[in-house]
């Protein structure tokens, strides 16, 4: 069945837990027809039991082609004719330790996700965006403006989509189409919950010399990865206003820490990284 005209549309990336899942039911309730990429069958039941008949969970793996290939035919397909009002890149993983013992299958894999992924999305569904005068929101975060210790890969995935984020935004300007970069703090969600243990278990799980140099530092950050943070409601809200406001922001920092790191961008390097450092635990 196409869907009507009436009915605006829109595809969100990573929909099956924490901010993806917030941002998809808040959009379903403002009344649109949301298309919810998620991984497991399971999580597209547990979507459709909080949403409305409009909800339709797809299965969407960012860092496949044929999965990206498949739900751009499923989408296409319920549209008919029509266009998407929007696309929501919200697909990402965590992945951090010490640069000096990184694993680079695992920092390729991370790129693969939260970078390359969000590239492949966004071209498979430009043209049904261009057909609808759509809109793109990019989940970044508040490692996308400022860069910590032991969080490089992550941050650095997302300083590279805040720039293509913001070549994106100029070169579709002439259709009209926006593009916004969401930028949280700390989140209670699933994947700031577990970035602690992934960083420790890196750790832990690399030479003696890595403990030696750095497991002070690592030991100490872990607790701090606990629940905690604002809520997705805040996110999704900002997602929201960027897909329909008539003004909508080139870029949503959300919370404290969005509004300290955007000030942090601003001071010199040394005073930064002095201000940063001094509340992590020692290492070295």
């Amino acid at each position: 069945m196409s869907e009507s005209s009436s009915v605006r549309s829109v595809v969100i990336t990573g929909a099956s837990t924490g901010i993806g899942r917030a941002c998809a039911l808040h959009v379903d309730r403002l009344g649109w027809r949301v298309f919810a990429g998620i991984r497991k069958d399971s999580d597209g039941v547990s979507l459709r039991g909080e949403a409305s008949e409009r909800l339709a969970p797809i299965s969407l793996d960012v860092a496949d082609a044929a999965s990206i290939a498949n739900a751009v035919q499923v989408v296409t397909g319920a549209l008919g004719n029509g266009g998407l009002s929007g696309l929501v890149n919200n697909a990402g993983i965590p992945y951090g330790g010490p640069i000096e013992f990184l694993d680079l299958d695992q920092v390729r894999h991370l790129y693969d996700v939260n970078f390359f992924g969000l590239i492949a999305v966004t071209q498979a569904f430009l043209p049904l965006l261009r057909r609808g005068r759509g809109r793109i929101v990019n989940m970044s975060s508040v490692g996308g403006m400022v860069s910590a210790p032991f969080v490089a890969p992550y941050s650095s995935s997302k300083f590279a989509m805040e720039a293509l984020s913001d070549s994106l935004r100029m070169e579709l300007a002439p259709w009209g189409m926006h593009v916004s970069v969401v930028q949280p703090g700390a989140i209670d969600t699933p994947i700031w919950n577990k970035a602690g243990g992934v960083i420790q278990d890196l750790i832990h799980a690399g030479p003696p010399d890595g403990l030696h140099l750095y497991g002070s530092a690592i030991s100490g950050l872990a607790p701090r990865y606990t629940p905690h943070g604002i809520s997705t409601d805040s996110v999704a809200e900002a997602v929201a206003h960027a897909l329909t406001s008539s003004h909508p922001k080139t870029r949503y920092p959300i919370g404290l820490e969005g509004a300290v790191a955007r000030l942090a961008r601003s001071l010199p390097d040394r005073l930064r990284d002095w201000l940063i450092v001094s509340r992590l635990p020692k290492w070295g």
